[in-house]
């Protein structure tokens, strides 16, 4: 549930309900995650409040929103149908858009489809594996997660994604600075999405392919972060890989994969600042 700052709602999309949150003044900047839900941003939603109108919502299948047909993969496309629906519902005015994982990749999908309903996109450590010169162990490693996922259940998958992911391996990561750490109610909120994310978002998230060329001539400012403790972790390469190919250099963010979780204050700053600093 929203805290007492925040207003809930809901929107009637194709085949779903998605729930949202909004709050603050200011410009609109929409917070989107995959497969994380809107209470992961409650943290930086919070910072960025007295700055921005902030939207947080739950993807299809996820959290509180519904979705009617729940054998359905969600591809990043379908996602960002859901997005433009909902910023539509909004006002249609272009809005400031920062993904984070498969947000991210939902936010290049949502840029490719409609340009000119995002003024910036943060791209925060998304992992397009299509883009690394190893894709095709990247590949062949979530197929194993999927099957895993299949005869072994979603504990043993989750082993191997966090592997696959190069999260929780501490010799892997730099060690300078705090890592966020969940919450029992988050935890509980995440295992109840784990099969959803195993089976329905996981491939069609990695396998998708970034269309450099069109978003290079899109009219949308496009920015890629990645963490300043996450290198060595996968999402950290593919975020490396994009700027490469965009021809933009990576902002860095402060923490990992999480970092607006784990310093919500010190990530809002640098987020504000990177949005209002002149392209």
């Amino acid at each position: 549930m929203p805290d007492s700052s925040r207003t809930a709602h809901a929107l009637s999309v194709p085949g779903a309900r998605l729930y949202y949150e909004r709050g603050g003044t200011g410009p609109l900047l929409l917070l989107i995650g995959s497969p994380m839900d809107s209470s992961g941003f409650t943290p930086l939603a919070g910072v960025l409040s007295d700055r921005y109108t902030v939207i947080t919502y739950d993807p299809r299948g996820t959290g509180s929103s519904t979705s009617e047909d729940t054998d359905q993969d969600v591809t990043p496309e379908l996602q960002a149908d859901d997005v433009y629906r909902l910023l539509t519902e909004l006002g249609g005015e272009p809005a400031d858009v920062f993904g984070s994982s498969g947000g991210a990749v939902v936010g290049l999908a949502l840029v490719t489809a409609h340009p000119g309903q995002v003024r910036t996109l943060v791209a925060h450590e998304p992992p397009v594996i299509e883009l690394l010169p190893d894709r095709e162990q990247r590949r062949a490693e979530i197929g194993d997660i999927y099957d895993t996922y299949g005869t072994d259940g979603p504990d043993k998958a989750m082993q191997k994604f966090m592997a696959h992911a190069g999260l929780g391996n501490p010799a892997a990561l730099d060690e300078s600075g705090p890592r966020w750490e969940p919450s029992p109610a988050q935890i509980a909120r995440m295992r109840a999405s784990t099969g959803h994310f195993l089976a329905h978002l996981i491939r069609p998230t990695t396998s998708y392919q970034p269309d450099i060329q069109a978003l290079q001539a899109a009219s949308t400012r496009i920015l890629v972060g990645a963490g300043n403790t996450s290198r060595g972790q996968l999402a950290h390469r593919t975020a490396v890989a994009l700027a490469t190919e965009l021809g933009t250099p990576v902002i860095e963010f402060p923490g990992d994969h999480g970092g607006f979780l784990a310093l919500p204050e010190q990530f809002g700053r640098e987020l504000d600042q990177v949005l209002t600093r002149t392209a």
